[in-house]
């Protein structure tokens, strides 16, 4: 039996993310967390949930606080803190500003909650990850991020509408950046386990209208109805279910990779990882050339940007 605290729990994402984690079976307490200020709505959404837990006969006690020290005992904390994406606004936009509030709440998270791991959600993911891991000082396996899971069943759905099939008889990938620079694996994308190359209609998929899809999917969500809650959400709880039910599942999530890929790497970017209850263990993968290449742009890209972020917060912490 678990415990799980989600720090941003006032957020829509974190409220529901709440919910879909609370179908977990083996779940024993999640524990909400929000700002000073937020009693009125953190407590309204601990009654809320538990009617919601008594209609469907959910066990999981469901708590909340303003006090981080009361995430003591916390198997995974899950940070979805931070300022929110707004339309047409860039995840990268949001590096300056998440990082200060990412820092903070990592060190915190390592003093009072030492054996837990940490789940980023807060945006930019690749980005956020590496700060949490820098300044929570915990080892590599134990900090990880949503990543490109979300981008990889985006894809997943929109192959399976092409080729009319169900959904579950496709598997694919999207490697790299959670953003622009994402990268799709065709080379290792199946329908129904035939390599999707394979499959004569192949090569009428309009690959680049797809791509554009994926890319532009959570910035038309937001667009329309100011936030993506849903999918992430899900998303969060398929994660958090696969490493606490130590499902040994492989997953494409931002982790720090070394030199798995093409000895490209050193940076927490979207990886195929295994996942289990000891953490997140980045796969050793070969690519096809293109792939190769489109990897090595999106690491240089984001390990760039990653370095100037921890840079700006050493300096802010120097002063």
């Amino acid at each position: 039996m678990t415990k799980v605290t989600i720090i941003g729990a006032t957020g829509r994402v974190g409220q529901y993310a709440a919910l879909s984690i609370s179908r977990i079976p083996y779940i024993r307490e999640i524990q909400l967390y929000g700002r000073d200020g937020s009693q009125s709505l953190l407590d309204g959404i601990t009654r809320d949930l538990i009617d919601s837990f008594a209609a469907t006969g959910t066990a999981s006690v469901v708590r909340w606080s303003c006090d981080l020290a009361d995430m003591k005992g916390s198997d995974v904390v899950i940070i979805t803190a931070g300022v929110a994406r707004k339309p047409n606004q860039d995840r990268l936009d949001l590096a300056h500003e998440n990082a200060k509030i990412v820092a903070d709440l990592s060190k915190q998270v390592q003093m009072f909650a030492p054996e837990s791991m940490i789940m980023m959600v807060t945006n930019p993911v690749d980005i956020m990850t590496s700060v949490a891991l820098r300044y929570s000082g915990k080892k590599p396996h134990q900090v990880f991020g949503l990543g490109t899971h979300l981008d990889s069943m985006r894809l997943k759905s929109l192959i399976a509408s092409f080729f009319q099939v169900h959904v579950s008889e496709v598997h694919t990938r999207i490697i790299g950046e959670h953003g622009e620079s994402m990268v799709p694996l065709w080379s290792a994308t199946t329908i129904g386990g035939i390599q999707i190359s394979n499959l004569p209609s192949f090569g009428n998929l309009p690959i680049d209208d797809i791509m554009g899809k994926v890319r532009s999917s959570g910035q038309q969500i937001i667009a329309s109805k100011g936030a993506t809650v849903w999918g992430p959400g899900d998303a969060i709880a398929t994660i958090i279910k696969t490493l606490l039910g130590n499902e040994n599942r492989i997953l494409t999530l931002s982790a720090y990779v070394k030199s798995e890929v093409h000895n490209i790497g050193d940076v927490c970017i979207g990886v195929p990882a295994r996942i289990n209850k000891d953490g997140v263990f980045p796969v050793s993968i070969r690519l096809d050339p293109l792939e190769v290449h489109a990897f090595q742009r999106s690491v240089e890209r984001i390990r760039g940007l990653t370095n100037q972020i921890l840079k700006n917060l050493e300096q802010s912490d120097s002063e």
